[in-house]
């Protein structure tokens, strides 16, 4: 389980395909120290499991060995060498819940349709599947490559979000553009009460 609350963009080191999948390596730094053979990182909101470690200067190349269903059905099928993914380790039992629920596991990719400058922020508008967009309401939260963030507007096909210069800064979003795909996880309240409500 996640929050949504990236703690670092770190860079792809290399993708190489397998006998049984992909291999993602990516260059860390904050979220390396402490991390062990068989963690979970989120990768560009995507759950993974670190299967090697190794130390790159004061960085550390987390390695991933991802299944083609999930290479597929995520945006990191775009990445390549030097770009940009976001990286969030597990929310501890006593950590701080800064964001919303988010489980590491994608519900479909989105497409940007607009990415620009207003004023000191960014606003980000993004069409997403019918069975993501079932579960996205005004003011509330959505994963978009693994952040947590509110949503400002919604229409049948598409949302809106507001991205502060903070968010901007620190997260792989900073390299995206118009046309650029992105991966979402609705909130996980609103498949419960969906769930529940079909039972009555």
């Amino acid at each position: 389980m996640f929050t949504g609350i990236v703690e670092e963009a770190g860079t792809v080191e290399s993708i190489k395909p397998t006998a049984k999948g992909i291999r993602l390596v990516v260059r860390a730094r904050a979220i390396g120290r402490g991390l062990k053979l068989g963690a979970s990182v989120a990768v560009n909101g995507c759950c993974l499991t670190v299967v090697k470690l190794a130390a790159r200067g004061k960085d550390r190349l987390l390695h991933f060995d991802m299944l083609q269903e999930s290479w597929q059905r995520t945006n990191l099928q775009f990445a390549k060498a030097g770009s940009l993914v976001n990286l969030e380790r597990p929310l501890r039992a006593d950590g701080e819940l800064g964001g919303h629920f988010v489980t590491g596991h994608v519900d479909g990719v989105g497409k940007i349709t607009r990415w620009e400058r207003s004023g000191a922020d960014h606003v980000l508008d993004i069409a997403a599947p019918a069975d993501v967009m079932r579960y996205v309401i005004f003011k509330g939260s959505i994963a978009v490559d693994g952040i947590s963030l509110t949503v400002a507007a919604v229409k049948p096909k598409n949302f809106r979000i507001w991205i502060i210069p903070h968010t901007y800064e620190v997260t792989a979003l900073r390299e995206r553009k118009v046309g650029d795909a992105v991966n979402l996880e609705a909130d996980l309240l609103g498949k419960y009460v969906e769930k529940f409500i079909s039972r009555t």
